[in-house]
């Protein structure tokens, strides 16, 4: 460990404190180090990039298939503050950062990028192997409990003693998988620094339903279905969300609504489609009543799914009506389709009255699903809310409030969608960040 206290005064040892050894934390000493300024790279865990090696299910999804601009666009009215970091390194830089680093990497239909070898380890590994070329300290086990301004630079409150720094980048992350280490200590010596804090919320996290349906659905998944909310100020999707911010529109559909893929579980919906409408609900406020809907045929209008229907029933003749929807969805999603709709078991296809088509169109195209809550922070893959953007220089990742203090990745309010969108944004306000601080000999 570094002498830190000298004659009870706060001993400058380091030209930068970087606070939290993840995505932007590890990029940005490695970078901070290589230009030639004493870094100390400081992680709670035994061991650095926790979070990394749990993400995409021990895969790691780095980034998207896309440009600056549609990282950008993904993440909506925030999109705006990731402009420079991204300029300053792009996906395409990132994906030739690793691959110059050994790692390989795949594009995987829908745009996600993996390592070729489909392991998390390796991008740590790679992350770990830059640092290790460098003079950065890194040290591991020494959880930070405050910061403080000293006319020196900072003093980095810790449970083995303070640390002297010239200038501190914080980027602990936010409060999503808390088992990780992550547990919003952040925002605490922030908020007393001056900053505001967005409330944090869970964001790509699964929704809970107590509606017996849908336990019994548990394990079925389906490649593509629309998602809106429902409330009651009135759907949120396709326009104007409830936090009053542009909604994300990724992976449009004919329905106009966001589609992907979608898991029933045990506890009530989960998958990619239900994983970006997540931020929507955690922004409601607490206790109020709100729906999924549910288009599963997002990509067909309503006119053509009528005309489906119509062909199917004239051609059904006295088939049981169980067989209406074959091909269309699993069979176990088919029959409560029409069981939501009052069609009883035992009717014939030919024998569906004009209101029984007019209820399976409506379910088939907009099912209310009843959600209740939601898995959690325990489960939430990203943190929305954080550091109100304002009241950071996106141009160098600088506090407007403190001098000498810089913030990246999750401690931010900034959440993308699922696909790789939060890492990017994670190792490209770190690198810009490593690259606007100032190199000033430590003494």
């Amino acid at each position: 460990m570094v002498e830190r206290v000298r004659m009870g005064e706060l001993c400058v040892e380091w030209d930068v404190a970087v606070l939290g050894a993840g995505a932007a934390g590890l990029l940005s000493a490695a970078r901070l180090a290589e230009r030639g300024l004493r870094t100390l790279l400081l992680e709670k865990n035994r061991r650095p990039g926790v979070k990394i090696l749990m993400s995409g299910g021990t895969r790691c999804n780095l980034t998207h298939d896309t440009t600056a601009r549609g990282i950008a666009e993904a993440y909506g009215a925030q999109g705006a503050f990731l402009r420079a970091p991204l300029a300053a390194l792009s996906p395409a830089d990132l994906v030739a950062l690793f691959h110059a680093e050994g790692v390989a990497t795949q594009v995987e239909p829908g745009g996600k990028i993996f390592p070729q070898s489909n392991r998390a380890a390796d991008v740590l590994a790679a992350l770990l192997a830059r640092l290790q070329r460098t003079t950065c300290r890194l040290e591991t086990e020494v959880t930070v409990t405050g910061l403080r301004p000293v006319p020196t630079g900072w003093e980095v409150q810790t449970t083995t003693g303070p640390v002297g720094a010239r200038q501190v980048l914080v980027s602990v992350g936010g409060a999503s998988y808390p088992g990780s280490g992550t547990t919003g200590d952040g925002y605490a010596w922030l908020r007393e620094l001056g900053h505001t804090i967005v409330a944090p919320r869970p964001a790509l996290v699964p929704l809970l339903s107590e509606a017996g349906w849908v336990r019994e659905l548990a394990g079925v998944t389906l490649e593509r279905v629309g998602v809106a909310l429902k409330t009651a100020g009135g759907k949120t999707a396709g326009g104007e969300s409830g936090t009053g911010r542009r909604e994300r529109r990724l992976a449009p559909s004919r329905c106009g609504w966001p589609a992907g893929g979608f898991l029933f579980t045990h506890r009530g919906i989960s998958g990619p489609a239900v994983l970006n409408l997540s931020r929507e609900y955690t922004a409601l406020p607490e206790g109020e009543p709100a729906e999924v809907l549910c288009n599963f045929l997002p990509d067909l209008d309503e006119g053509e799914v009528r005309e489906l229907l119509r062909q199917r029933i004239e051609g059904g003749g006295a088939r049981p009506v169980q067989r209406l929807l074959e091909g269309l969805l699993p069979q176990r999603v088919a029959d409560t389709v029409c069981r939501l709709a009052g069609i009883a078991e035992a009717t014939r296809i030919a024998e569906l009255p004009k209101r029984a088509r007019d209820a399976l169109l409506t379910q088939l195209r907009q099912c209310a699903l009843p959600v209740r809550g939601t898995a959690g922070m325990a489960k939430a893959e990203v943190t929305a809310g954080g550091v109100a953007l304002d009241e950071v220089d996106s141009r160098t990742m600088a506090s407007r409030r403190c001098p000498g203090l810089f913030l990246a990745g999750e401690i931010l309010d900034l959440d993308g969608p699922i696909g790789g969108y939060n890492f990017q944004a994670a190792f490209s306000t770190g690198w810009l960040a490593a690259e606007r601080m100032e190199a000033t000999a430590a003494t």
